[in-house]
C-alpha cells in the first residue's frame, strides 16, 4: 500500500474522474460489505461512504480510494484491498468529518497503514 492513500491508483480502471460510483457493491478480500453512498473525487481526498446494511447493523464507514483494487464498471462492483473484519475495525464514519477534516483523515489513513493486507 503506498504513502497516499487517498487518491485511485491508475490500474484500479477508475479513469473518469467525476463518474459516479454510488450504488456501486463493494467487496472486501472475503465478501461484501455493503454498497456506495456518497463519494468524493476531491483530490488528495478521495473516498467513498460505504452503507453496509445488514451486515453491521447499517452502520456507514469511509473507504480511503487507495484502498481500491479494481473498480468492474460493468458489474458496479468496487474491490478493496483489505478483509472485513478491518474494515469494520476501521475508526468510526463521522458525517461530520468526513469532508474537509485532516485529523480525521490523517486517523483513517494511519488505521490503514497500521493494518495492511
Amino acid at each position: 500500500m503506498r504513502a497516499d492513500m487517498w487518491g485511485y491508483l491508475p490500474a484500479v480502471g477508475y479513469t473518469a474522474a467525476g463518474t459516479s460510483l454510488i450504488g456501486y457493491k463493494v467487496e472486501a478480500t472475503d465478501g461484501a460489505i455493503g454498497k456506495v453512498d456518497k463519494h468524493s473525487d476531491d483530490v488528495g481526498a478521495s473516498h467513498f461512504v460505504v452503507d453496509t446494511g445488514g451486515w453491521i447493523f447499517g452502520k456507514h464507514l469511509l473507504v480511503p480510494a487507495g484502498l481500491v483494487v479494481g473498480i468492474d464498471t460493468a458489474e458496479e462492483r468496487i474491490h478493496v484491498g483489505r478483509t472485513k473484519e478491518e474494515i469494520k475495525n476501521a475508526p468510526e464514519f463521522d458525517k461530520d468529518k468526513h469532508t474537509g477534516d485532516v485529523g480525521y483523515h490523517e486517523q483513517l489513513g494511519s488505521y490503514y497503514q497500521s493494518h495492511r493486507a
